[in-house]
């Protein structure tokens, strides 16, 4: 009796199982859903997402499904569905949406660092999201940039690199991400790296390291130590808001200090919204600056005409000047066609960021398809950026392209810094930062490359073993 019992129980259990994965892997749907696959239960098709890949094309893990199911299909990563879309007019159509169809999405491993105690008002749409984008522009929009930042860009650029051309050579991608995290959170807490005891730019480069990863808490994983960060960080930043909220007396005249004194005039304005709101800026004005300028110095040095264009450029720049020691004005900064033309084209094929994430609100029909209410979907412009119908010969290095690109077509397949409501406020700054970067190296330095290692993606773009250069300044 027991054995039949015990049978019984287990033929139950296959039964449910065998229910529960055939329910996994056709999700219910008020139509037709996109090709794919849900892949295996629970973590769906993240594995195949987070393998390394050695090259600047698109991740094989979007590439090949591209190619299998057409611009828009279905999958399930970290247990979430998802639809990824590489069509150009359907994402232009989504980013005309916002608030309406879709909303602000983020995947697990993001959201837990990202998004404290449940604080996710990022999403909403409306006077939130104009007060945020509005205080961001205050301290990195291109008023802020004429008025102060740019000669105070150029003034660090200066220091740092006369630093580091006492060094026998430099890991770029480390170095510029201490430089340009710094500079930013001095713009926003004041910080000051000489006096701090807490060095932001090494506890953010682990938050990165574990960014990509399974969010499995657990002691030793690259996650559980991207969580303890992530904690250390926002108890030093809640500690400093106490702070100024008890000396509001005190202006430094920096992010905090607005927002602070802002949470008096409004309700949402709570604390640990802001403090993940600061958390949130610091990462955001870091990460992609620092990979940009570390993949231009690789593709510079296998590039050396390019790199001969740059420095005619910035020569004449100099010669045109009344006082030639006088400091970078807006105007020379915006002149400079061909050094963005090149920041253009390394945005383009670093795609730092593979895709934009967003939550369907409603049901959407596409191409006969329906996207179900709750799904997330990502537009990869990456695919947009490498696509060879818009960008000829995609995976080369050519700043001279954006000569001849339409200003509609550049609209809709190139967006680095995303597009519609939620372009980033940092834009113009980040463009600005590595203009004047280049602008000071270029003219007063020399550089050579002792050392390159792998650039991979998965599907985030990383530096393994780094890019090493010697600098030495100009006689």
């Amino acid at each position: 009796m027991w054995n039949t019992i015990c049978l019984s129980v287990v033929g139950l259990v296959v039964i449910w199982i065998s229910n529960w994965i055939r329910r996994w892997r056709n999700p219910k749907c008020n139509g037709v859903l996109p090709p794919g696959s849900m892949g295996f239960p629970l973590i769906g098709e993240t594995l195949p997402l987070i393998i390394p890949t050695y090259s600047l094309d698109l991740h094989p893990f979007i590439k090949n499904r591209l190619q299998r199911y057409g611009s828009i299909f279905r999958t399930s990563i970290v247990g979430r569905p998802v639809v990824i879309s590489a069509d150009p007019e359907f994402n232009n159509f989504l980013f005309q949406q916002e608030g309406s169809l879709v909303e602000l999405y983020y995947l697990d491993t993001f959201s837990k660092i990202f998004v404290h105690e449940g604080v996710s008002r990022t999403n909403e749409f409306g006077v939130v999201h104009k007060y945020i984008r509005s205080i961001f522009l205050n301290h990195f929009g291109a008023e802020r940039l004429k008025e102060k930042l740019l000669p105070e860009i150029e003034q660090m650029v200066n220091k740092t690199l006369s630093a580091w051309s006492t060094q026998a050579s430099v890991e770029v991608k480390h170095a510029a991400s201490v430089l340009v995290l710094d500079f930013s959170a001095k713009q926003i807490i004041s910080y000051d790296a000489k006096k701090s005891s807490e060095s932001l730019s090494e506890t953010y480069t682990r938050i990165i390291q574990g960014f990509m990863s399974f969010p499995l808490n657990i002691p030793g994983t690259a996650y559980n130590q991207c969580v303890k960060d992530q904690k250390k960080i926002i108890a030093m930043l809640r500690d400093m808001l106490k702070e100024r909220r008890a000396s509001p007396e005190t202006n430094r005249g920096d992010f905090l200090d607005q927002i602070s004194k802002d949470m008096d005039k409004e309700k949402f304005l709570s604390e640990d919204f802001v403090v993940q709101l600061i958390f949130g800026g610091l990462f955001a004005t870091f990460e992609s600056v620092s990979a940009v300028l570390a993949l231009g110095f690789m593709l510079l040095s296998e590039h050396p005409s390019v790199l001969e264009e740059m420095i005619a450029e910035h020569e004449t720049i100099l010669k045109n000047r009344e006082h030639p020691n006088s400091l970078l004005a807006w105007g020379e900064y915006k002149s400079m066609t061909f050094t963005l033309q090149v920041i253009n084209e390394t945005l383009r094929l670093g795609n730092v960021a593979p895709g934009l994430l967003r939550k369907a609100l409603k049901d959407i029909r596409v191409k006969g398809f329906t996207i179900p209410k709750g799904w997330a979907i990502m537009m990869v412009t990456s695919a947009l950026q490498l696509s060879p119908s818009t960008f000829k010969n995609p995976l080369e290095f050519n700043p001279w392209r954006w000569k001849d690109l339409d200003s509609l077509v550049i609209s809709k397949n190139f967006m680095p810094f995303g597009r519609g409501m939620r372009q980033c406020a940092g834009a113009e700054y980040s463009r600005a930062f590595m203009a004047t970067f280049f602008h000071v190296l270029l003219t007063k330095y020399r550089w050579t490359t002792i050392k390159v290692g792998n650039v991979s993606r998965n599907p985030i773009l990383r530096f393994g073993n780094g890019i090493h250069i010697k600098f030495s300044k100009k006689n």
